[in-house]
């Protein structure tokens, strides 16, 4: 049986559609914007994505929160007690303290359903990487893959989930310490576009720095060309912090590149992670050989 039910967290960034086709469940993070508090939905209820990307624009700061242990708690258990298993796919550790609350719940519930499975798995992915391997797990669940081979696909092949992207301001992810201060400056100053990826340990990390919008776009995809693997039926997804002509630009790159992929997603990144990215960036994930 695959009774068991797919946790993750909504820096998965997925649209909402695929997460009610699978049934996953996404818990929210949270983002404050002048003294105003908004849980991240993937559906932007309470505020839509293009809305927040304008503030951001107009120089709002926002402030991320991530998900608690009490709220893990709960949502685990009302699983629990219907006699489901858990499997919890989170947020990189390297960005969020998300998953470790997460973990710290599924052990303490542990005690308490000695009988169930619950099982967290530190996805060291971030957006719609994340989002992305909550999508091929959820395609597996359907499949008839039962809770304990999927968490092992997981843990074996989550470090095969790339991540290249570029943004426009270094000075977002400089205010929450994703590169520094040094970083930020030079990049500003020079004019260049700077290329990062997120390496094994689930961390950002600048790459190079290319001058011009264009080029560092399909910088992408030229690192996706040396390390994608297996491109045929593969599944690529690319997130762009509102500016959707730019991500369909890489989307012809990709398909020129690889035509033969199974799809390739165009969707907008969350205000998580948009808070840190800033608009204008605009990132690609696919499975490589290596990060």
């Amino acid at each position: 049986m695959t009774d068991y039910v797919i946790f993750t967290d909504s820096t998965t960034d997925l649209p909402q559609e695929i997460a009610d086709r699978f049934q996953i469940r996404v818990l929210p993070l949270s983002f404050q914007i002048d003294d105003k508090k908004y849980k991240n939905y993937l559906d932007g209820r309470e505020l839509a994505s293009r809305d927040f990307y304008e503030m951001v624009r107009q120089g709002k700061i926002a402030i991320t929160s991530q998900v608690n242990y009490n709220d893990f708690k709960e949502a685990f258990e009302e699983t629990l007690k219907e006699g489901k298993d858990v499997l919890y796919i989170g947020c990189s550790s390297g960005i969020s303290g998300t998953y470790n609350s997460a973990a710290t719940a599924a052990r303490d519930l542990k005690e308490q359903y000695p009988d169930r499975k619950i099982y967290a798995v530190d996805s060291l992915c971030a957006s719609l990487g994340e989002g992305l391997l909550v999508y091929y797990a959820a395609n597996k669940k359907e499949e008839g893959c039962m809770i304990d081979d999927l968490r092992d696909w997981l843990e074996e092949n989550k470090l095969h989930l790339c991540h290249w992207f570029t943004v426009d301001d270094l000075n977002h992810l400089k205010r929450g310490g994703r590169v520094s201060a040094v970083t930020a400056a030079v990049g500003t100053t020079l004019k260049v576009k700077p290329v990062l990826h997120v390496d094994d340990a689930g961390l950002l990390i600048p790459m190079s720095n290319v001058m011009g919008r264009k080029k560092s776009l399909k910088s992408l995809v030229d690192n996706m060309i040396k390390t994608c693997e297996a491109p045929d039926g593969q599944s690529v997804f690319i997130g762009h912090g509102d500016t959707p002509e730019d991500a369909e630009y890489v989307k012809s790159l990709v398909l020129k590149a690889f035509p033969s992929v199974k799809e390739v997603l165009v969707h907008t990144i969350g205000p998580v992670i948009g808070a840190h990215a800033g608009p204008g960036t605009i990132a690609l994930f696919f499975l490589g050989t290596h990060r």
